[in-house]
């Protein structure tokens, strides 16, 4: 038995799963996705969202982990909704929460269907495959409202689109489209229909999908029966793993406004459920876009998921350099083997990192280091002269390193809990005041 089993014993309740099921079936108006790589911070994850509760604005907790990072960690779907669930027993959370398979595909979608209850399916593979000729034109014939101009409120030109582009865009989305409707199904026969949140993530591709493109997306997501509650298209910019967006602000809040505009259009004209909602993913320290974000919500009144990817990861490697001794040395190990794994450790990550050589200090130097110099290296702020992007997203890729330390990792952060909460709990300070409160 590994470690990791021994540490979490899968224990979970059945009956309490399935009455959480049939409860939570709805996604709520604001959810927040929140990664936990080796299960120990959920606590303290919650904290963050009590203290919005507090605030005055409910937020749903959504705990998601790739099949991706329970290979590499080697830890089990079980163990997630297990750590979620001692959490919310524990502070006596009477709020909704969720358990997402994130990023789930059909081959590796069954070991999640026990102790998930939220799905994000990831298409982005079938993005720009070769569909069918009749599909496509059948497509088309289906739904002349997307030819020609249209119309979409709080949009302020019309959508020009000659049938040419249509079916262009139909047959570069249609077989993702085809795809995620044979992955719900696969679940809804499962599970019942409804059973389970649907998220359909497009996100992790090379183009950006304009507003336009989204409508015709939707169209086909509709076509195939699949009622989504969220939708994770890729926005124009650099979404980078635990750094700030790069890109044109302006016009990422033109876009971010017109998707909204676009989701109230498809809910009110195809068969989708109207609490659909955009979903950011890699939303993590994602801070310049959090006022845009927040006035496109309130001037539609929409809801959002966002998903903070592995921003606690980050936060207990903060935590054990903060505080010092065992902690420190342990950091600094973690970043020296990932300077010599970096190209494996980044290769899964190519889309969503930008590591540069040059930025990377030495082992050396690294070693050299104080605390403080360590952390203010790896804690995001963009206003510190020492801090490093580079370093930061190559510790980010780099939980594959703690992974295999096992139990040497695992007591460090029980030794340091209280240094690593007080630095995971700042979900709150860093992401959800500027995002939700201003």
């Amino acid at each position: 038995m590994s470690f990791w089993e021994r540490e979490q014993g899968c224990s979970r309740s059945h009956k309490r799963l399935q009455h959480a099921l049939k409860i939570l079936m709805t996604l709520e108006k604001f959810s927040f996705g929140v990664g936990d790589r080796f299960a120990r911070q959920a606590a303290a994850q919650l904290r963050a969202f009590e203290r919005l509760a507090e605030a005055g604005v409910d937020v749903t907790p959504v705990w998601n982990k790739s099949y991706r990072e329970h290979t590499t960690i080697g830890s089990q779907p079980p163990s997630v909704f297990a750590a979620a669930q001692a959490a919310v027993q524990k502070a006596g959370w009477n709020k909704p929460f969720h358990v997402d398979a994130d990023h789930i595909r059909f081959e590796t979608v069954d070991e999640f269907l026990e102790t998930s209850d939220f799905y994000t399916l990831d298409v982005a593979d079938f993005i720009d495959q070769s569909a069918a000729p009749h599909d496509v034109t059948a497509f088309a014939l289906r739904h002349p409202e997307l030819i020609g101009s249209l119309s979409i409120p709080e949009i302020e030109a019309p959508f020009e689109t000659a049938r040419e582009e249509v079916e262009r865009v139909a047959a570069k989305f249609l077989l993702a489209a085809q795809e995620a409707g044979r992955l719900y199904r696969h679940i809804a026969a499962r599970k019942g229909a409804d059973g389970f949140i649907t998220e359909v993530s497009m996100d992790e591709t090379d183009s950006p999908q304009t507003p336009p493109e989204l409508l015709i997306i939707l169209a086909l997501l509709a076509d195939e029966n699949i009622p989504l509650q969220t939708i994770a298209p890729k926005f124009t910019g650099r979404f980078n793993k635990g750094v700030d967006f790069q890109g044109d602000l302006a016009q990422f809040e033109r876009e971010f406004n017109d998707d909204l505009a676009v989701i109230a259009f498809a809910t009110k004209n195809y068969d989708l459920p109207p609490n659909l909602k955009l979903s950011v993913h890699s939303g993590s320290d994602k801070f310049s876009i959090y006022a845009p974000i927040r006035r496109a919500l309130s001037k539609f009144d929409a809801g959002l998921h966002l998903k903070t990817a592995g921003t606690t990861w980050l936060e207990e490697v903060i935590g054990l350099a903060e505080a010092g001794g065992k902690g420190l040395e342990l950091a600094k190990e973690i970043y020296v083997k990932a300077l010599e794994k970096q190209e494996a450790l980044c290769a899964p990550y190519a889309t969503v990192i930008d590591v540069k050589q040059e930025e990377l200090p030495d082992a050396q130097t690294v070693q050299n280091w104080s605390s403080k110099q360590f952390v203010a290296a790896l804690r995001h702020d963009p206003n510190n002269p020492q801090f490093n992007a580079s370093l930061r997203q190559l510790i980010h890729v780099g939980y594959k390193i703690a992974a295999q330390m096992g139990e040497r990792y695992l007591d460090a952060l029980k030794e340091n809990e209280e240094v690593v909460a007080r630095n995971v709990d700042n979900i709150y300070e860093r992401h959800m005041k500027p995002l939700f409160l201003g």
